[in-house]
């Protein structure tokens, strides 16, 4: 399997689990990301998100999107969407 990097984290909200991506490519509900950082080094499959907390299925280069993570994402962590 192949990676593209599509964002980075720029904010993580501890008390519901969920950060801030900012991308640099697109990403759809569905996708499968790679959150690689300093600790956290996992993968997990895209089940929503959301900009401005309404809900959307996909977003392109230049959103900022809200995403549930599984585990704890810190701020600079670089995201990756799994290709194949």
């Amino acid at each position: 399997m192949t990676e593209k990097e599509v964002g980075k984290i720029i904010h993580y909200f501890a008390h519901v689990g969920a950060g801030i991506i900012e991308l640099s490519d697109s990403l759809k509900v569905g996708d499968t990301i790679h959150i690689k950082g300093h600790v956290a080094d996992f993968s997990q499959p895209v089940l929503s998100m959301q900009i401005e907390h309404a809900g959307i299925t996909e977003a392109k280069a230049g959103d900022q999107v809200g995403v549930k993570f599984d585990q704890k994402v810190h701020q600079h962590d670089k995201v990756f969407k799994v290709i194949g």
